[in-house]
């Protein structure tokens, strides 16, 4: 374990358990969040209080940062009198963050200008993987800086460096993001179908899982969140419809068409509508079964 004293801003539902997973690795961290009493268990844990995220760069030799959305990881990192640039100290930034690629290329800017250095890493595999350090963590950093911070990210995951410009790792975790909110979205259709056809929802999805329509949401959100009825899998739909926005909005400014992206990113603005941005992304599910007439339980 390398002697840095790391900061940590952001120590949320993910922030948190990673933070937790590198004082368990022996760091020394120095944390931040806006919501003081997401910082008391670390406290507890031995973690200095910082004022600010400018102080935590002013005590920490490197800074990661877990955010909610691209302008806050902005307004963090970029901040005029108190974001992590007017820091005296840390020279890397590592933003665990899905702050897309357009917003990852203005932070690069904004921090080389102030002699610092963006690692572009957004995190998968949500709450449960954080705890557990089996995410996939996606890097784009120069290949000196990577060798630099890849003891620290590896007591999250499994790391996946996808080269030297900002924003590729973005482009990647959006890709993904993508892709698991369209098969919860056609899962729900799919089940909503067969439940009205007289199928038992808990059977449906056993003939999915061992034939070709299995993915992601049959596997796991179905039968941990939407089954049971108690749509709590641990991902907020105003932070899934964030992603899928993204991801459209960037698909389209490269020249990729987004048909089916298009549509499922309707789909979480009814769901975001109907449920709020704080209810679980397999709500979904929950519009699926109010428009079918039916409840998909087993």
């Amino acid at each position: 374990m390398a002697g840095e004293i790391l900061g940590v801003i952001g120590t949320g539902r993910m922030g948190g358990p990673m933070a937790g997973r590198l004082i368990d690795a022996g760091y020394s961290l120095v944390i931040y969040d806006t919501q003081t009493e997401a910082t008391q268990p670390l406290v507890k844990r031995g973690a200095q209080l910082g004022k600010s995220p400018a102080d935590v760069a002013s005590r920490a030799d490197i800074v990661l940062a877990s955010l909610p959305t691209p302008d806050i990881v902005k307004a963090v990192t970029l901040g005029q009198e108190d974001g992590i640039s007017s820091g005296g100290r840390a020279k890397i930034v590592i933003d665990l963050s899905t702050s897309g690629p357009g917003a990852a290329k203005i932070v690069a800017e904004g921090l080389k200008a102030k002699g610092m250095t963006l690692v572009d890493a957004p995190v998968s595999g949500g709450i449960k993987g954080a705890v557990n350090g089996t995410l996939a963590v996606m890097v784009s950093c120069p290949q000196a800086t990577y060798e630099t911070v890849q003891p620290i990210l590896k007591n999250f995951g499994k790391l996946f460096y996808t080269g030297d410009k900002p924003g590729v790792a973005q482009t990647a975790k959006l890709a993904n993001n993508l892709m698991a909110a369209a098969a919860l979205v056609i899962t729900s259709e799919a089940v909503a179908m067969g439940v009205k056809g007289g199928v038992n929802a808990k059977v449906l999805i056993d003939i999915i899982n061992a034939s070709s329509g299995r993915n992601s949401a049959s596997e796991d959100k179905f039968p941990r969140a939407v089954l049971p009825g108690t749509f709590d899998f641990g991902f907020a739909t105003g932070l899934s419809y964030k992603d899928v926005r993204l991801c459209v909005d960037e698909a389209e400014a490269m020249g990729v068409p987004m048909v089916c992206g298009a549509v499922v990113r309707q789909m979480l603005a009814i769901t975001n509508a109907k449920y709020g941005a704080s209810s679980d992304f397999t709500s979904i599910a929950k519009v699926l079964e109010e428009w079918a007439g039916i409840e998909m339980r087993g």
